[in-house]
């Protein structure tokens, strides 16, 4: 990870010990060199797994890829119907083929697995496995930053499967297999309150390395989830804490999305990136260093002089018109979301751009925040690019924080306005496009502040705006719900969700 070092090397050798009287003691160490007993003697092991935490929210880049395909944000695009058919899947509303759903498999696996590393980490805070306490400054704000991840784990889990298996007492073992129970979203719900209140209370406001989590981050994602429950006026007093945080927009909304805008004024929570180790398992293409998303949305067949600033990539997650059409004239927002390549090029004709159409479900239009740029990847190009996925920013708290207090038992109008309307001037650059601030309003901002940043399905299903705006194709029955992997139905034996 960028800043934060991508040390995994944290292999768990699980030993069977046969007891015996006559049978010589066994010493797993003499067959390897580190055994499990041998890790958290010390703060540099807590720390080092601590940071193999953070590793799975690389994992789930395609959940921002999906936010924005399930909606009327974004087409699956690519080179056929069968391209990146777990894509299209979930743009087509195939829902019977969901349960086999690649993609899907490979978020509720990762999710797991940042689960499992967490709560490894959280069992053996005050004691270790020889029953040693090892001590040492900055334990307790290391805690809080496991318990915001396991947080964070578990809200993308809930929030695109609904119940999902919780558990918090250790990692899964093979015999819990077959005993799995799916637990009721408001007890995942409240497992996240609780993980955070607990981390807010320790962690610092800030961090000397970028990318970890502070204090204001467990603040936003509580506040988040809180909207999700529509638990207003909680929403509205913890959001508060980040709009008087240190945080301010950039003058230039596409300037958020750079290299240099990276962990920038307005950012609150961000998943870092890193091309120093060129990753080349294609097999594993969401489990290298860099930002496997970032290669779906570039312009195929991109070529041009070498002063333009872009690679190529594989026309995947497409902007729509309607999107586009969303914007009104004077809105920077626009060109720093939906990429039209034709005019970039009829705009710039010393670099003789020239590009492949998208050959399937084209919309002429590209993903401009997360568009591939020259010098930000390595070796296996497509695989290792290092731009950071932008998870919560400072416009997104004050969009949230505008909706908790027009929908709280006491409304605040005059500042669900301000925050409103500091959004709006950003986006025009003056203060002459300012609206009155209702509910609809804010849920039309948020469409357009955070287009293509994977919030958009999310948010039409929690404002019970899906079946409206997506209209017939999708299904109520699922409730804005995916499928439950068929493999983990098979293998544990839960439950599938309704609609699949």
């Amino acid at each position: 990870m960028k800043n934060i070092k991508n040390s995994i090397g944290l292999i768990i050798i699980l030993s069977i010990f046969i007891g015996c009287s006559d049978v010589v003691e066994f010493d797993p160490h003499d067959e390897y060199a580190v055994t499990e007993l041998d890790y958290l003697r010390t703060a540099s092991d807590y720390q080092t797994m601590a940071v193999s935490c953070y590793t799975p929210t690389q994992w789930l880049n395609q959940i921002v890829v999906i936010g924005d395909i399930a909606s009327d944000n974004a087409v699956a695009g690519g080179e056929n119907a069968s391209d990146v058919l777990s894509l299209q899947n979930i743009d087509d509303y195939d829902y019977q083929l969901l349960a086999n759903n690649s993609t899907l498999e490979d978020i509720w696996k990762s999710a797991y697995e940042g689960v499992n590393r967490t709560n490894y980490l959280l069992k053996y805070k005050d004691a270790n496995l020889l029953g040693e306490t090892v001590l040492f400054d900055g334990k307790e704000a290391l805690y809080g930053e496991i318990l915001f991840l396991r947080a964070y784990y578990y809200f993308n889990l809930t929030r695109m499967f609904g119940d999902v298996v919780l558990f918090t007492d250790g990692k899964l073992g093979i015999s819990d297999f077959g005993t799995l129970q799916r637990s009721p979203q408001s007890e995942v719900y409240a497992q996240i309150e609780t993980d955070l209140l607990a981390a807010i209370s320790v962690l610092p406001t800030t961090q000397s390395q970028k990318g970890r989590v502070t204090k204001y981050a467990a603040q936003a994602l509580l506040g988040k989830a809180y909207l999700y429950q529509e638990k207003f006026d909680l929403a509205a007093a913890m959001l508060e804490n980040v709009v008087n945080g240190p945080f301010s927009l950039m003058t230039s909304f596409d300037g958020i999305f750079l290299l240099e805008g990276e962990n920038g004024p307005e950012s609150i929570f961000e998943v870092q990136y890193s091309n120093g180790s060129p990753y080349y398992n294609w097999a594993g293409q969401t489990r290298g260093q860099g930002n496997y998303a970032v290669q779906q949305c570039g312009v195929r067949g991109l070529n041009g002089a070498a002063a333009m600033p872009y690679n190529a990539g594989w026309s995947t997650n497409l902007p729509t018109q309607d999107l586009a059409s969303a914007y009104e004239d004077g809105d920077q927002r626009k060109d720093a979301t939906c990429f039209d390549v034709a005019a970039y090029a009829a705009a710039n004709p010393s670099l003789n751009v020239t590009f492949q159409v998208a050959p399937f479900k084209n919309t002429d239009l590209y993903n401009k925040k997360y568009l591939p740029r020259k010098g930000q990847t390595s070796g296996q190009i497509e695989l290792n690019y290092e731009n950071n996925q932008r998870i919560i920013r400072y416009s997104d708290v004050l969009l949230m924080a505008a909706e908790a207090n027009l929908r709280a038992t006491n409304k605040n109008l005059s500042k669900a306005q301000a925050y409103l309307d500091r959004v709006r001037d950003r986006a025009f650059g003056d203060t002459n496009h300012r609206v009155t601030a209702t509910v609809q309003a804010v849920w039309d901002e948020r469409r357009l502040e955070l287009a293509m940043e994977g919030d958009r399905f999310f948010d039409l299903v929690r404002t019970g705006q899906a079946a409206t705006v997506l209209g017939s194709g999708y299904s109520t029955a699922t409730k804005g719900l995916f499928a439950i992997p068929q493999r983990e139905i098979d293998i544990s034996g839960i439950t599938q969700n309704a609609g699949y």
